[in-house]
């Protein structure tokens, strides 16, 4: 078997609960790979002969109350998957301490290209290749906010009713919290949010990290979205939050340093701007996007927030990653561009 630097996993015995949960696997020894590491969860491949799986589990060490929740987030995807395929089918939940100190799941390996900081090898050369990725991206969040929640037996996924209220209050608590003293004064931003919550009462499912590094795409079709990932957030509410985080996510040139690589902010590509992005979207969706201001400063706020919990654990001395140490500057820069999405400045 490979073996795993990071020896807090056994995985021989991670092998012998799979062996003993699927059946007909080969007697070849487990190959294991890790895939990402990030600021969250924690991701690899395992393989035993033909068969693949991939394994989700919170990161080591201490775990906020609440977060990274990976029953929760194969509840999700099991209800999914079935009306959504490009959500991953899970295969086994476990929480049994004596296989991994840390609950955990496997789901179905997908076989594609995820797109993050560059583009692909096997893209490299395609006409306008940054146009499709871009309408696969915003056909594939088009398709999943269309699914029926009532006839899909998915209502239970959430409570819809005041989302976006408890989005905006929630994470100005959370803030709070994790106030540092380099931390700018956002009183007035957050007063803005508070006063301008939209009153749109569609209800969808919301999958609250819907980015482009979060996507598969078919190896040899950048037009072709085969995978969407990480739906430990997902809920059901508002799906112009969704859209308002994923034109945060949807880097373009001339952005400050927000603490996001992302391919989409090289313009050689042909990657839609944020604009295009967003008409193009209501062309797909028919949804009035009359106040994507406040959803496009929203998420540039709770990103801001993201990041300062992960700042304050670093500045208290809880975490000692020193990739949290500079993320102060990436905070900055996000509470400015809320400034900017509240003035109507970037769309």
């Amino acid at each position: 078997m490979q073996k795993q630097q990071n020896n807090t996993i056994d995985w021989q015995k991670i092998e012998a609960y799979l062996r003993s949960q699927i059946p007909g696997l080969s007697e070849e020894e487990m190959i294991v790979k890790k895939f990402t590491e990030g600021y969250s969860n924690l991701t690899y491949m395992v393989q035993i002969g033909d068969w693949e799986g991939v394994l989700r589990r919170p990161p080591f060490g201490y775990i906020p109350p609440k977060a990274h929740d990976m029953e929760r987030e194969y509840r999700i995807i099991e209800k999914v998957h079935p009306v959504y395929p490009l959500a991953p089918k899970p295969y086994i939940y476990c929480e049994d301490p004596t296989i991994m100190d840390k609950h955990f799941y496997v789901m179905e390996k997908k076989n594609g290209v995820v797109i993050d900081a560059e583009i692909p090898e096997e893209f490299k050369g395609i006409h306008d290749v940054g146009s499709h990725i871009s309408e696969a991206v915003i056909k594939a969040l088009v398709e999943l906010q269309n699914i029926d929640i009532k006839k899909s037996n998915l209502s239970n996924l959430g409570k819809p009713e005041g989302y976006v209220e408890r989005q905006v209050y929630g994470w100005r608590k959370r803030i709070e919290k994790s106030k540092t003293d380099d931390l700018r004064d956002i009183r007035e931003l957050e007063r803005w949010l508070i006063d301008h919550i939209p009153s749109n009462k569609e209800v969808s499912i919301v999958h609250n990290d819907f980015k482009l590094n979060n996507m598969m795409f078919k190896a040899d079709d950048p037009r072709k979205v085969i995978g969407v990932f990480d739906w430990e957030l997902s809920t059901i509410g508002d799906p112009l939050t969704d859209l308002g985080a994923s034109l945060v996510y949807w880097v373009q040139e001339g952005d400050p340093d927000i603490g996001l690589t992302s391919v989409t902010d090289t313009a050689e590509h042909t990657f839609y701007s944020r604009r295009e992005f967003l008409e193009r979207y209501t062309q797909v969706s028919g949804r009035d996007v009359s106040d994507m201001n406040f959803y496009l400063t929203l998420g540039f706020y709770k990103l801001a927030g993201i990041l300062q919990q992960l700042y304050y654990r670093w500045k208290i001395g809880e975490v000692t990653d020193n990739r949290f140490s500079t993320l102060n500057q990436g905070i900055a820069n996000l509470l400015e561009m809320a400034e900017e999405a509240r003035n109507n400045r970037l769309l």
